[in-house]
C-alpha cells in the first residue's frame, strides 16, 4: 500500500509539474520488476532493458494525461508486455515464456558450508520446477511471487480473469512444492498462504 501511494505521488508530480526527479524515481522504483518481466518474454537482458526504457519513454510522451491512469504500475507492465510481443512479431518468432533467472532465496538458519550446499540444492530444485511449469503458470508465478503483484493486477496485465490467475498460481505452487524435499514443503506452503490477492 505504501508503494502504491508513493507511485501515485510520483505520477501526480510527473503529470502536473513534468518533474524529472519524480520520473527518475519512478523508473528506479519499477525498473527491476519490469526488467525481469520483459526478460521472461525476450530472453535477453539487453532487449528487456530496451523494452522497459521504451515503456518509460512512452510514459513521458503521455505525461500530461497520466494522472488519469488508475494503476500506473499495471499500465507499465501492460506496455512492457505489448512491446515484448511486438519485438517477437518483428523477429517472426513466437517463443515460449521462460523464467530461467528467477531469483529464489532459501531461508536458512546457519551459514555453515553444509547449509549453504543444502540451500543451493533447494534453490536449484525450485528453479528446475519453475522451468518445468507451463508458460502461463510460470509468468503468473513470477508476477505474484517475485514481483509481489496482486491477482487482480496480474489478471489485468495478462488479460485473464482473477480466478484463472488464482487457479494457475495454485497449480504452480503445487508443482514447485512437489519438487522440494519434505522438510521444506511446509515452509513453502506456509508462505503461499500469505500471497497477495
Amino acid at each position: 500500500m505504501q508503494q502504491e501511494n508513493h507511485i501515485k505521488d510520483l505520477q501526480l508530480r510527473i503529470a502536473l509539474y513534468e518533474d524529472m526527479k519524480a520520473y527518475n524515481a519512478l523508473y528506479l522504483l519499477l525498473f527491476d520488476g519490469l526488467h525481469r518481466f520483459a526478460y521472461t518474454m525476450v530472453k535477453s537482458s539487453e532487449v528487456a532493458e530496451e523494452l522497459v526504457s521504451d515503456a518509460f519513454v512512452k510514459l513521458w510522451q503521455i505525461r500530461h494525461t497520466i494522472n488519469k491512469i488508475e494503476n500506473l504500475k499495471v499500465y507499465l507492465y501492460v506496455i512492457t508486455k505489448n512491446f515484448a510481443l511486438n519485438h517477437h512479431a518483428q523477429k517472426n518468432k513466437m517463443q515460449l515464456v521462460q523464467l530461467d533467472n528467477l531469483d529464489v532465496e532459501a531461508v536458512m538458519e546457519f551459514n555453515s558450508p553444509e547449509n549453504v550446499y543444502i540451500s543451493n540444492e533447494i534453490i536449484g530444485k525450485i528453479q528446475g520446477a519453475i522451468r518445468q511449469l507451463p508458460p502461463q503458470c510460470r509468468i503468473i508465478f513470477q508476477l505474484v511471487k517475485e514481483d509481489g503483484l496482486r491477482y487482480k493486477e496480474v489478471a489485468a496485465i495478462l488479460g485473464l480473469s482473477v480466478l484463472t490467475v488464482r487457479n494457475q498460481l495454485a497449480i504452480a505452487v503445487k508443482k514447485v512444492t512437489e519438487a522440494l524435499p519434505s522438510q521444506y514443503k511446509t515452509l513453502f506452503q506456509f508462505q503461499d498462504r500469505f500471497s497477495p490477492s
